[in-house]
């Protein structure tokens, strides 16, 4: 009598840290340039950028990003400094788009050259965009970004949405004393142009970070959630920002506070510099440089093998609270 055929199920690769953290989120950084300097970021007159022949090329770049895919990264955003100063930008995410398993690309930007971009990076397959917007007002925009840049801004905003970017996610850092009188107007701005707001505290990271005026952000959003009768909800993405919602779904915002409620215990995700350079985790040490297995001719076998070691060395937890001045590095060096 013939047995049945049994056919083992499928089982899906997966990356898990030590701490049974499930990694499948790469935030991969494709320049350490920005053409802004903001106050908790890069400093003005700032020069440590990075050589660009360490700069990992678009070969290395895909080829790194495929065997992420290879072990269970679904998720690629793409990062800096600001990325659309990567020259063909667009071509390199048509490429990540490509790659078997990653089912989920975005970019963040400060949108100033977006006016130009938006269009061919939906055609390429970016899925969805974070736009960094500190304020409405021209001077304090000029004042925390450095640069006078509102009108570049809603144009490249205006853009995305004509290419059909949907919804779009406006990050705005909370700086006491500087901004914090605006978040309402910043919410007014998002409903009307349906927008998703995401306020984010200041992490004491580099100089700039440290000497940025850290808001808490738990009484702003006690004080959100009671005017606006918000609940909990959900929206697609794989960051550290908790939503809350109006009833009726048509406006969300999102909390990221590194420091007041941490979310280390649910992260899924490690970041990658320009140079290739794999950081664990914002507010510790542990790193691992890809660039040399890449440039030296490894194997898929020894890259796949680096991958799951450096997952290895993610730690537990940041120590934003105990050491703040732990981390020397600037948030544009690690990539964002």
């Amino acid at each position: 009598m013939l047995q049945p055929v049994i056919t083992p199920p499928v089982v899906s690769p997966t990356l898990t840290d030590r701490y049974g953290r499930r990694i499948d989120y790469v935030r991969l950084s494709v320049t350490d340039r920005c053409d802004l300097r903001c106050s908790y970021c890069m400093p003005e007159g700032f020069k440590g950028f990075e050589e660009p022949d360490h700069w990992l090329n678009f070969d290395e770049i895909e080829r790194l990003i495929g065997a992420f895919a290879r072990l269970g990264v679904s998720r690629v955003r793409l990062t800096g400094g600001e990325p659309l100063l990567r020259r063909d930008i667009a071509g390199l995410a048509r490429r990540i788009a490509a790659l078997p398993g990653i089912d989920d690309l975005s970019l963040s930007t400060n949108a100033t050259q977006l006016e130009r971009h938006a269009r061919d990076l939906k055609a390429a397959g970016v899925t969805r965009l974070n736009v960094s917007l500190d304020s409405l007002q021209q001077a304090r925009v000029e004042q925390i970004n450095g640069r006078d840049v509102l009108a570049k801004v809603m144009q490249g905003l205006a853009a995305a949405q004509d290419a059909g970017f949907a919804p779009i996610k406006l990050n705005m850092v909370a700086l006491a004393g500087v901004n914090d009188d605006e978040i309402d107007a910043m919410v007014s701005f998002c409903m009307e142009r349906g927008f998703v707001l995401r306020l984010i505290e200041t992490m004491p990271i580099g100089d700039t970070g440290r000497n940025a005026e850290y808001l808490d952000l738990q009484p702003v959003k006690a004080r959100l959630q009671a005017q606006f009768g918000l609940v909990d909800t959900a929206l697609p993405g794989a960051g550290p920002a908790r939503y809350l919602g109006t009833p009726d779904g048509r406006f969300n915002v999102g909390f990221i506070t590194p420091v007041s409620q941490h979310f280390c215990e649910t992260c899924n995700r490690v970041r990658i510099a320009v140079d290739g350079t794999a950081y664990l985790c914002l507010g510790q040490d542990e790193k691992f440089e890809f660039r040399p297995l890449l440039r030296g001719g490894c194997s898929d076998s020894e890259l796949d093998a680096a991958i799951r070691h450096a997952i290895d060395l993610k730690p537990e937890r940041h120590e934003f609270t105990e050491a703040p001045g732990k981390i020397l590095r600037f948030m544009s060096m690690t990539g964002g």
